[in-house]
């Protein structure tokens, strides 16, 4: 049976989010432990972060097993399961997404963080290989009834602006980095990398009982800031279970982000993937249009019919969690609380109504 789940950022990780996300239905959570959405506890996506998600200096603090079997026992005091970790902190990898000098340590410390995320009994680990990461988005009034909404329009900023040296992901991790940019990055050189990356850390993965699944890229463009996107297309998406058949290597299937590509059918690419198998859990959101212009929808008024999406799942007996990932802002006292309230209220209504067809 499809799972339904909330997502939520770190700076959300408390007991009362954990209530919001129970009244609303949600039986799992997916957890985010790196710092980046601000706003305390009312988060906006609708910010500017063109020039950064923030600053992280969590260089060498791992994720311990006693921090994490501390959350979970939070979470599950609320009636609730954790069902998966998503995004490494760029602190904690910045020089395996760069190939740099401490990339060995590195992987070493990602190795030991997923044998505590094994020992503590969280199945699924999401990560995004990616440089620039998220960027390029601006926001404004554009969904429905003026509610504001991340928009990516490509006229409106140079993506080819380098990154700075110091940042990768869109988050500073060196503040005393020397003056400069990253230089250009071929996309051979970012599939080595990340083949690098899989060979090392899917064996362990697969010993602690934990599934690492990828983030497509969004914006969906075949390069940005100077650097190339691995998965901008369902083909190029689909080349990650190219790397490896561990069973410990899949898709962290990001619905809205597919629908901004150019190209390719989003129903066909579920349904193979579904009734294979090789979906950990799927971000549940809609949009209206594609790259190189999109912008994010409340989830009933998009371009995806989610209600054959779900479909399609129940079709392939998919049991993971889907979860709201980010929606459109309403006009109240807590735009952010509201949107995914909507949301969920939609998908567990949707899952009622075709549980018995």
């Amino acid at each position: 049976m499809i799972k339904l789940g909330l997502g939520l950022y770190k700076s959300l990780l408390n007991d009362q989010n954990f209530r919001f996300a129970k009244q609303c239905g949600a039986t799992h959570i997916v957890v985010q432990l790196v710092d980046y959405v601000k706003g305390g506890d009312s988060p906006s996506l609708t910010q500017n972060y063109l020039n950064g998600w923030g600053i992280t200096q969590n260089q060498g603090k791992l994720w311990e097993l006693d921090d994490l079997l501390l959350l979970k026992k939070q979470i599950e005091s609320h009636g609730l399961t954790w069902a998966a970790i998503e995004n490494f902190d760029p602190a904690h990898w910045y020089d395996i997404l760069l190939d740099g000098p401490n990339k060995r340590q590195q992987i070493e410390n990602l190795k030991q963080m997923l044998r505590n995320i094994g020992k503590a009994g969280i199945p699924i680990m999401g990560y995004y290989f990616s440089l620039a990461g998220v960027w390029g988005w601006t926001s404004g009034p554009k969904g429905r009834g003026a509610a504001m909404s991340v928009v990516f329009d490509q006229d409106n900023i140079d993506a080819n602006m380098p990154i700075p040296n110091g940042m990768v992901w869109n988050m500073t991790y060196d503040t005393a980095a020397k003056a400069g940019n990253l230089a250009p990055v071929s996309r051979s050189e970012m599939w080595e990398r990340l083949n690098w990356f899989l060979q090392e850390i899917l064996p362990i993965a697969e010993e602690c009982g934990v599934r690492m699944v990828a983030h497509p890229d969004d914006p969906p463009l075949p390069e940005m800031r100077g650097t190339a996107r691995l998965f901008h297309s369902f083909a190029e998406y689909e080349r990650l279970l190219e790397c490896s058949a561990s069973p410990s290597n899949g898709f962290e299937f990001c619905l809205g982000t597919l629908q901004e590509m150019p190209d390719g059918d989003l129903y066909q690419l579920l349904d193979k993937h579904a009734a294979a198998g090789n979906i950990g859990y799927i971000h549940f959101r809609n949009v209206i249009g594609k790259v190189p212009n999109y912008r994010e929808a409340f989830v009933d008024e998009g371009d995806i019919d989610m209600v054959r999406v779900l479909r399609i799942l129940k079709k392939n007996n998919y049991d993971g969690v889907i979860i709201p990932d980010h929606t459109p802002e309403m006009s109240c006292n807590a735009p952010w609380h509201a949107g995914k309230a909507y949301a969920l209220g939609y998908m567990r209504g949707v899952l009622q109504a075709i549980e018995n067809e």
